[in-house]
């Protein structure tokens, strides 16, 4: 695991790999700075890797609007019952699922026909999960160009946790407080990350300008009105906010796990500029969850990190090929690339940061 140290830059901050890191080719660190990411471009576009595949995008989007029917269906038969709770926590996990769908359109990795993705992000974003589809593509759009870095990743921006010691103290006492601790409360404040995006959805809508605002204000408004219905009149009011809490807390997990061991960990930059190309930015930036058909599927392809950073717009069933290409390409150029099992990822994520807090947690016993 890196070493919770960054070492300055005339551009910035980098974060050095260890050798434990460089799984695939042993390196300590790169010797790839100038290798040519067309190159391995070149090789994925010979193999048809980016040519999107319509019938697999509607059979792919069958099965989803499957688990969501599945779980409505079950909602309704079983009425007035605290069995609803399985039923709430199953709804909670179609969320994500859903997500998995507006990530793709918003990549232009599932539908030629722009009119189709766009209805498809819409419903799964704004009517289905209550999240502003244009303030997601913006906040995603500006991670993938900057994963990783501090001052200009929005997904290291906008969460308690710290990356790098440095952003101790813009953090409030009871963020401090959550910081120190960050290794469990991390993954225990998960349960809020839905109600985070909502929260987000109604600033953002708030303000003028917002694209497409009335639509998704319309989304959101008539979505929250048939689901407060809905869960208000079948089930009891306390049964009705329990069904509440729970799918909220099921998605917030789901999504937090299925999001956490991408990038955290992984290299740290900060500054004006950017100290990495492309290729090496993408790469040393993300961790890749070792894949099977399971694990495919819980992380909607998003376990070929690596490969979906570097080729954004690749759809999901080409993932896996793109990876023994990339792999291959990064053994030649002497460029660590990192691949873990499941449980290794998330031990990796936790002794992060609480290397980064370790700092925080001296003091308070010097203090003492």
């Amino acid at each position: 695991m890196q070493s919770p140290n960054i070492s300055e830059t005339q551009s910035g901050t980098v974060r050095q790999l260890d050798t434990g890191l460089a799984v695939a080719t042993g390196e300590l660190s790169s010797q790839g700075a100038s290798a040519s990411f067309a190159e391995l471009l070149k090789r994925v576009k010979a193999e048809g890797l980016l040519d999107l595949d319509t019938r697999y995008d509607y059979r792919r989007l069958a099965l989803n609007m499957s688990l969501i029917a599945a779980g409505l269906v079950a909602f309704f038969l079983i009425g007035q019952s605290w069995w609803q709770m399985p039923v709430a926590v199953w709804m909670g996990l179609c969320g994500v699922q859903s997500a998995y769908m507006w990530h793709e359109v918003g990549h232009k990795a599932m539908f030629r026909d722009k009119r189709i993705g766009t209805l498809t992000a819409y419903f799964h974003a704004n009517f289905f999960s209550g999240v502003s589809y244009a303030w997601w593509v913006n906040h995603h759009n500006r991670h993938h160009s900057h994963p990783n870095h501090i001052s200009l990743d929005p997904d290291i921006g906008r969460r308690t946790a710290i990356f790098d010691i440095k952003q101790y103290a813009t953090r409030t006492p009871v963020q401090r407080f959550i910081v120190r601790h960050q290794r469990v409360l991390f993954f225990l404040l998960l349960v809020l990350e839905g109600y985070k995006m909502e929260k987000t959805t109604i600033k953002e809508l708030a303000r003028s300008g917002a694209k497409h605002r009335h639509l998704e204000i319309g989304l959101v408004v008539l979505r929250t009105a048939i689901y407060l219905t809905a869960v208000f009149t079948v089930l009891t009011p306390v049964q009705a906010v329990a069904f509440i809490l729970v799918q909220h807390a099921a998605l917030g997990v789901y999504f937090g796990l299925m999001f956490a061991p991408n990038h955290k960990g992984m290299e740290v930059r900060d500054g004006e500029k950017e100290t990495l190309d492309w290729l090496e930015r993408q790469v040393l930036t993300s961790r890749n969850i070792r894949p099977n058909w399971w694990i495919d599927f819980l992380y909607g392809g998003l376990n070929y990190q690596v490969e979906h950073h570097l080729f954004p717009a690749m759809p999901q069933r080409n993932l896996a090929r793109a990876r023994e290409l990339t792999r291959e390409y990064c053994a030649e150029r002497g460029i660590p690339y990192l691949e873990v099992g499941f449980w290794e990822s998330y031990r990796q994520v936790a002794t992060f940061l609480h290397e980064v807090s370790e700092p925080t947690r001296r003091k308070d016993k010097a203090a003492a």
